[in-house]
């Protein structure tokens, strides 16, 4: 049985801020939530600006439980985006932010949870997905695992380098990238089909990114022959 999500709003600090890509940073805050949460949840963060009207959004936590008592967020600079313009223009080390959480039980992965793993991101979609990624490779490195990811360029790709050192690094773990703006096919049957043929049959499926990307991926899974209980999703955009 799955706990309810903790929704009291804490305290977060700023402890780091760090460029990711052109479009997306780094923030690592010092709040008690890092003392419990599992990989691929996400928190809410809540502004308040001094005439008290307030802007919500949910950002995925990118970093694993390592004792250090901070989260990682990776944040995307949208245009007119409220949230995110603040931490990309406004946000310093230091600056205390509000937070609440974890949330997502179900999209969520730990050891007990057992493998093989595959892991379906598009975009900055794979944050979340990055956090089982780095919990895995201390807590789990036997248990087998592969990301499909696909960005629409290199430069794009959120983590990509890190990504794939740990492919390269870590056995058992396998990444498949493609950066569809630059020659690479978009996720498909056959990628997927690729993608199980090295796996094996997963016992976990995590698929994260767009919704329109969410939905094609697990079609083509169901498809493939992957049991609809088996994958779990979380998307964002309309």
């Amino acid at each position: 049985m799955t706990e309810a999500a903790d929704l009291r709003w804490r305290e977060g600090v700023i402890t780091a801020i760090a460029p990711v890509t052109a479009r997306v940073k780094s923030f690592r805050l010092r709040t008690k939530i890092a003392d419990a949460y599992r990989p691929g949840q996400h928190v809410d963060v809540r502004l308040t600006a001094e005439d008290g009207y307030r802007a919500q959004r949910s950002y995925s936590i990118a970093s694993a439980p390592d004792g250090s008592g901070t989260i990682e967020l990776m944040i995307e600079g949208l245009e007119g985006g409220e949230v995110s313009s603040f931490f990309h223009e406004i946000a310093e080390v230091g600056d205390a932010i509000e937070l609440r959480g974890p949330i997502g039980g179900s999209f969520s992965w730990g050891p007990a949870d057992g493998g093989p793993l595959l892991l379906v991101g598009g975009g900055s979609g794979v944050v979340p997905l990055l956090a089982m990624l780095r919990h895995r490779a201390v807590a789990a490195p036997e248990i087998p695992a592969l990301l499909l990811y696909s960005a629409r360029t290199r430069s794009d790709a959120v983590a990509l380098a890190e990504i794939e050192a740990r492919a390269g690094a870590e056995p058992g773990l396998s990444l498949t990238f493609t950066a569809t703006r630059e020659g690479g096919r978009r996720i498909d049957a056959a990628r997927v089909a690729e993608a199980l043929d090295r796996l094996g049959q997963p016992a976990r499926v995590f698929v994260c990114g767009a919704t329109p990307f969410v939905r094609t991926a697990a079609t083509l899974l169901v498809e493939a022959g992957v049991a609809p209980g088996l994958i779990r999703t979380e998307r964002f955009g309309g």
